[in-house]
C-alpha cells in the first residue's frame, strides 16, 4: 500500500467518526473542517495529503513550513497553529490564511502592520490556555474578552474563533471539560453583541481527542499522526 492509499484510508476513517460524533451531537457534519497537520512530514507527504482532497494545511514551524509552502502554496489554505515569535510574522503574513495562536499584544500588532502593508487581513484565533498548563501559551480565560476587544480594533486582522490544546491524556473523556470550557467562552463573548467579535469558530481537538472535541463544538480540528503519520518518538 502507497503512502497516497494509507493517507486516504486514515482521512475515510477520520470522516466517519466526525459523522458519528456529529450524529451523537446533532450536528451538521459540513460545520466541522479537517487540518492536516504536516509538520513532522515531508513535502511529498504533504503533496500526497493533498492529493487526496485535503485542504486544509497545519504547520507550526516557520522554517520548515515555508519550503513547502512555496512548492504547494496555491494548492490549498494554510493554518499556522504553532507559538508564533514577533521575528517571524514577516514569513507568515500572506502566505498563512489563519493564526491560530494569538495571545500577546505586541504579537497582535506587528501581524496587524505586516498584514496592512500587504493589503490583507490575517485570520486569527485567540489562543487560551483553558486547562492552565505552565507548558502551554495562551490567554487565561479570563483574560480573553478584554484581549479580544483590543485585537478587534486592528484594521489588519479578523477574529474567527477561540483555540485551545487539551492536555495530553490517555482517556479523552478527561478532556471533554476543557473543550466544553472554550465553547462556553465564545458563547460569554458573543452575548457582549460585537459583530466584531462573533468568533464563528472553535479550533480544538487533535488526533486523540478530536472526536470529543467535535462533540463539544470544534469546527476544526488539527489532525496530524492520525492523518499523515508520525515520525519515531512522537506520540
Amino acid at each position: 500500500m502507497t503512502m497516497m492509499d494509507e493517507i486516504r484510508e486514515r482521512l475515510h476513517q477520520v470522516k466517519e467518526n466526525i459523522r458519528k460524533a456529529c450524529d451523537r451531537a446533532g450536528r451538521n457534519l459540513e460545520e466541522v473542517n479537517v487540518i492536516a497537520v504536516t509538520k513532522y512530514v515531508d513535502v511529498e507527504t504533504t503533496r500526497q495529503a493533498l492529493d487526496v482532497g485535503l485542504t486544509e494545511i497545519g504547520e507550526s514551524r516557520v522554517q520548515e513550513a515555508i519550503p513547502k509552502w512555496e512548492q504547494l502554496g496555491e494548492r490549498g489554505v494554510w493554518h499556522f497553529i504553532g507559538h508564533l515569535q514577533r521575528n517571524k510574522v514577516k514569513s507568515v503574513a500572506g502566505r498563512f490564511t489563519y493564526v491560530h495562536s494569538l495571545d500577546r499584544y505586541s504579537l497582535a500588532q506587528e501581524l496587524n502592520r505586516r498584514s496592512e502593508d500587504l493589503g490583507q487581513r490575517t485570520r486569527c484565533f485567540l489562543q487560551v490556555n483553558v486547562a492552565g498548563e505552565e507548558s502551554k501559551h495562551g490567554l487565561k480565560p479570563t483574560e480573553v474578552i478584554d484581549f479580544a476587544r483590543e485585537v478587534a480594533e486592528l484594521p489588519g486582522l479578523e477574529l474567527v474563533g477561540l483555540m485551545t490544546m487539551a492536555p495530553f491524556t490517555e482517556d479523552p473523556e478527561e478532556v471533554r471539560p476543557v473543550f466544553r470550557q472554550l465553547r462556553s467562552l465564545r458563547q460569554e463573548i458573543r452575548k457582549l453583541g460585537d459583530s466584531r467579535l462573533d468568533l464563528p469558530h472553535l479550533s480544538m481537538g487533535m488526533s486523540r481527542d478530536y472526536t470529543v472535541a467535535v462533540e463539544e463544538g470544534a469546527t476544526f480540528v488539527r489532525l496530524g499522526s492520525v492523518l499523515v503519520g508520525r515520525p519515531p518518538g512522537r506520540r
